[in-house]
């Protein structure tokens, strides 16, 4: 990957994350970026830097790791993102190898004492699920395995009119993409979970 590539995937993925109508896959990865312009930049340095320490992919994925995972990823910098983005990127690679076990363990907390509707309630404002997930108790990727199971999101865009679940369920329909979820597989194990 060339720096520019680097530089294109960066913008792409925070068009992607930051914006409703921007989809990277739509687009191709691609945006209206020019080389002049990249060369131009005062911190070109960076992209060079993760374009040589990273393969394609792992570049992508070290984006989607940082994007996802910020509160505000429209306030990301590249700088920043390459000097204290590792942590978060070696974080998500773990969750993501793992995603049956994190989703069976979270799974067993969540519905330990609790019934199936209680979890996705909105009568009384935010629903136990969007607080347990908000309190780091769930994982995104735990969420988006519920929304591909229940289809809540859209639901909860209906009953739920605040700036914290907006931007929840911005994160959710943008990176649920990157996630190749077996959703037959998790439903089983929800279910065995549920009916003990």
């Amino acid at each position: 990957m060339t720096p520019f590539d680097c530089y294109q995937t960066y913008l792409s993925l925070k068009n992607h994350f930051t914006k409703e109508k921007y989809d990277f896959f739509q687009y191709g990865g691609r945006t209206r970026a020019s080389v002049s312009a990249f060369n131009k930049r005062k911190d070109k340095y960076w992209f060079e830097k993760l374009s040589r320490q990273k393969k394609d992919e792992e570049v992508r994925n070290y984006f989607i790791a940082n994007f996802c995972s910020s509160d505000s990823p429209e306030k990301i910098w590249i700088g920043g993102l390459i000097k204290e983005g590792e942590t978060e990127y070696q974080n998500w690679l773990k969750r993501n190898q793992s995603l049956t076990y994190l989703f069976t363990e979270q799974s067993n907390e969540l519905f330990s004492e609790r019934k199936l509707e209680d979890v996705f309630d909105c009568s009384k404002g935010h629903p136990t699920l969007l607080k347990k997930y908000l309190g780091g108790k769930i994982s995104l990727e735990t969420l988006v395995i519920y929304d591909r199971i229940f289809e809540f999101r859209q639901k909860f865009d209906k009953q739920l009119d605040d700036p914290i679940w907006g931007s929840v369920s911005l994160k959710l329909k943008k990176y649920e993409p990157f996630l190749n979820i077996d959703v037959q597989k998790h439903k089983q194990i929800l279910r065995s979970i549920i009916c003990e």
